[in-house]
């Protein structure tokens, strides 16, 4: 066989070993995220047996624990599912677009502003309106923070650190302008506004998947589509340019993209930090820096990451329930402390 031909057969096989891999993954992390959300469902203040779990949602009729699982804990499992893998592959495109492994989007701002935007709706409609236009709103304010960043990062292009340190002054603005519509809004509303700004799924109904739903359902496929765009940014601009991407057009829709994805998560459950930061980094480990499956990978370990911080949450402390965002928080800080150091020369 000529060198060329065995050369090229080679490439093959690597690339044939790489897919069964991934696809391994892929169907092991599923395969986890549907054992944990059983055995959350199964976990609370009132403990039902795993078998019944399963038989509840085979459709056997138990009237009590139907309720508890059908109507308070299962949408809760799902929407810590989405919410999870769109703030993982928020900050996966958002890592693969500028390049850096430091970017999320409550880092550089996007959720900053999706906070204030939504505690604004909730204070000023005072519940008047429907839920379903929380989403769309806290997007219009993800939106904003974002091109605000980017325009004031931006000298002869965006310079990486100029990104992540605007944006960090940024989300301290947004946070200060976040705490004066919490104070300035109706009373009744500070507690559950503070329980929401902390990030937490507590309280999370149907109505709350069902606003979130469509956004994931669009932008996940869509970000899994621009898979090989990403891979081809990362190979540098002028590369990049030099094999036809139309590399500024694309970079629109990937931020679109991320921002959506951020924005919709933060809508419903307030600003969970640093999921965006860390499952893609523990993605990349594991599949490596391929986005074809690093995003999928991501989506997984996002779901995972926040449905285990959801049940230590309602577990640890007993009868209070903590929210979710307190435990990324106090994994996610020491995680970026880390990178910081890892990569301060």
């Amino acid at each position: 066989m000529p060198k060329q031909d065995t050369a090229s057969y080679d490439i093959s096989a690597i690339a044939a070993r790489k897919r069964k891999r991934g696809l391994a993954i892929l169907l092991l992390l599923t395969a986890l995220m549907l054992l944990f959300s059983v055995v959350s469902l199964s976990m609370g203040s009132m403990r039902i047996p795993i078998g019944s779990v399963i038989g509840v949602l085979l459709g056997k009729s138990d009237p009590t624990n139907s309720l508890v699982i059908l109507q308070l804990r299962l949408p809760r499992i799902v929407a810590a599912i989405l919410i999870g893998a769109a703030l993982a592959v928020s900050g996966a495109v958002l890592q693969g677009m500028i390049r850096n492994p430091l970017a999320a989007p409550d880092l550089i701002g996007v959720t900053g502003g999706a906070s204030v935007a939504a505690v604004a709706f909730i204070t000023l409609s005072a519940g008047k309106l429907s839920i379903h236009w929380l989403p769309l709103v806290a997007i219009a304010g993800a939106f904003l923070t974002a091109g605000m960043n980017y325009v004031l990062a931006w000298k002869k292009g965006v310079s990486p650190l100029r990104l992540v340190l605007i944006g960090i002054g940024i989300a301290t603005a947004m946070g200060a302008l976040t705490t004066f519509l919490l104070i300035s809004g109706p009373a009744y509303l500070a507690s559950q506004v503070l329980n929401w700004m902390t990030g937490s799924i507590y309280g999370t109904a149907w109505k709350h998947v069902a606003a979130l739903t469509p956004w994931i359902a669009v932008f996940i496929p869509l970000a899994v589509y621009f898979a090989k765009e990403l891979n081809v940014q990362a190979l540098g601009e002028s590369l990049a340019i030099g094999l036809g991407s139309r590399i500024q057009r694309t970079r629109l829709m990937l931020l679109f993209i991320s921002v959506a994805l951020a924005g919709a998560a933060v809508g419903i459950a307030g600003t969970i930090s640093f999921i965006g930061l860390l499952a893609p980094h523990m993605a990349r480990r594991i599949v490596g820096p391929s986005h074809g499956i690093l995003l999928p990978v991501s989506a997984l370990l996002g779901a995972l990451i926040l449905l285990a911080a959801d049940l230590a949450g309602r577990m640890l402390f007993q009868p209070l329930d903590v929210p979710a965002g307190v435990f990324t928080a106090g994994i996610g800080a020491p995680f970026f402390l880390y990178l910081l150091f890892k990569r301060r020369n």
